[in-house]
């Protein structure tokens, strides 16, 4: 067994690691280009004639369903 000065060592360096190692790996400059970069490829900015493209594609779907609505009313 070892003597009460190399139990509290021991509890230093159980207890020192894991803090050293958090602080060192969470600095933002080890990460934030690679956060940067898989933000963009998940979530890439929005290109204004494909949004344009899409909000008129469900435009007329609804206007195609408004159409049949009131068509099956009429008919009623």
């Amino acid at each position: 067994m070892g003597h009460w000065t190399l139990e509290i060592a021991k509890m230093a360096l159980y207890v020192t690691f894991p803090v050293a190692l958090f602080h060192y790996f969470n600095q933002p400059q080890y990460f934030e280009e690679w956060v940067v970069n898989t933000k963009r490829e998940m979530y890439p900015p929005e290109d204004p004639v494909q949004k344009e493209k899409f909000f008129n594609a469900i435009r007329a779907v609804q206007e195609k369903q408004r159409n049949e609505y009131v068509a099956s009313l009429e008919r009623e």
